[in-house]
């Protein structure tokens, strides 16, 4: 994060870390705050308290002042774009850091992502140290960053525990935060319309 906060002082221009989701409803939310609350007391991760539930479709850092095309151009993305059900079931791990809910139904959202990537990487590129992280394997992070023992021991646990749910995705959200800070705030909602839209790729005279 040096480089960004460099470009924030020498800029004077504010630099937000950025994330794209898709929120699952209110009590499929509740029910996966209740697991992440049990690793949280049986294995002592703070990341599996302080995130909210939600499905990652890409994160980046960027000048504020871009915000406002960026916005444009993903409200254009969700215009075209259809509802998709998202289902879930069971536990995944990236071994040894991560442990998550599994996306079984990967095929709609990573065709979402690509469709983003394609028209709206630019926008999201704040330099080529800070490129645009698109996930394209998509899942639902139980707690991250885990110290070995909290991998070793929480996988052993839930590589056997099961789970299942399922919503449909009729928008995604953009969440935002100055570089540096804990909690994020929503700065836009798109709704899938699945219209007839004719993406127009503005800006191409200011891009780089």
């Amino acid at each position: 994060m040096k480089n960004i906060e460099t470009i924030n002082i020498i800029t004077g221009y504010k630099v937000y870390e950025y994330l794209l989701v898709l929120n699952p409803h209110e009590e499929l939310r509740n029910k996966i705050m209740q697991v992440k609350q049990h690793f949280f007391d049986a294995y002592q991760s703070a990341t599996a308290l302080y995130s909210k539930p939600h499905l990652t479709l890409v994160n980046f850092v960027q000048y504020e002042m871009m915000e406002e095309r960026l916005v444009n151009r993903l409200n254009t993305i969700a215009m075209g774009y259809y509802p998709i059900k998202v289902e879930l079931k069971d536990y995944g791990s990236f071994p040894s850091h991560t442990i998550y809910i599994n996306v079984t139904s990967k095929m709609p959202i990573q065709n979402l992502i690509k469709e983003i990537r394609t028209e709206a990487q630019r926008l999201m590129k704040l330099n080529d140290d800070n490129k645009p992280h698109f996930i394209m394997e998509p899942h639902l992070t139980i707690a991250r960053k885990l110290l070995p023992w909290q991998y070793e021991k929480g996988w052993n646990e839930y590589s056997h525990k099961h789970f299942t749910g399922r919503f449909i995705a009729d928008a995604m959200l953009l969440l935002k935060r100055p570089v540096g800070e804990m909690k994020y705030q929503i700065a836009k909602r798109f709704e899938f319309q699945n219209m007839l839209v004719e993406t127009i790729k503005q800006g191409d005279l200011f891009s780089p």
